[in-house]
């Protein structure tokens, strides 16, 4: 019998999400540096308390898991566009010295490696609770991705009682943003594979144009 999918180590991401952000130079940060934070735990904090596992989840608890991933997605993308902005101006080493250029792109680097394993975590095989169901566990080819695990024997799988869980879905996420490729792991629908085209790309414009600005400050 699959154990109940908790919340909790999602959550952490999410904060750790939200502490990269607020840290970041106030002059990529949209809106005041709060605003995110607010926002955010208004809907986390109450999944935690009514929805802590997501085995039995209302559709409202649903929506909610959806829609606050959305709004840091919303927010990175945001970030990003500003951040692109200002090192485009004629003199961007006036704006920022290269130590907080490279700390930024790290962040930023961070932060979208965090926010794509919550959506892979999240639309994978229809979410979590999905992911509980019989039909799921017996047949993995439903989901968006497709583990390794997947495709052993059904009766080993069984006997290990494996399903991909949210540190799967981090492990996911930080092979595409390094690799730009799939690893062990590979999309199957058009909804993974464009979310994985898009972490790619965010991550590549990080790593060549931010963290290449600012070595290039350093150096001069």
């Amino acid at each position: 019998m699959l154990k109940e999918e908790p919340r909790w180590h999602a959550a952490l991401a999410v904060v750790a999400i939200l502490a990269l952000y607020a840290t970041l130079p106030p002059r990529i940060i949209v809106g005041p540096f709060w605003l995110l934070p607010l926002l955010v735990l208004a809907i986390l904090v109450p999944l935690l308390i009514l929805a802590p596992t997501r085995h039995r989840e209302s559709e409202w608890a649903r929506t909610a898991s959806v829609a606050h991933i959305a709004l840091l997605g919303a927010f990175n993308v945001a970030t990003i566009g500003l951040f692109l902005v200002q090192l485009l101006s004629p003199h961007p080493h006036r704006v920022f010295t290269g130590e907080q250029l490279l700390l930024a792109a790290v962040q930023i680097w961070l932060t979208n490696l965090l926010i794509y394993s919550l959506w892979f975590w999240e639309i994978d095989g229809g979410g979590p609770k999905a992911r509980c169901s019989p039909d799921f566990v017996d047949n993995p080819e439903l989901g968006d991705f497709m583990f390794s695990q997947s495709l052993l024997d059904p009766e080993l799988r069984a006997k290990l009682n494996w399903r991909p869980r949210f540190i799967d879905y981090l492990f996911l996420g930080f092979t595409n943003a390094t690799a730009f490729s799939p690893t062990d792991t590979f999309p199957l629908t058009p909804l993974g594979k464009t979310l994985m085209m898009a972490e790619a790309l965010t991550s590549l414009v990080t790593i060549a144009i931010v963290a290449g600005r600012a070595i290039n400050i350093l150096g001069s």
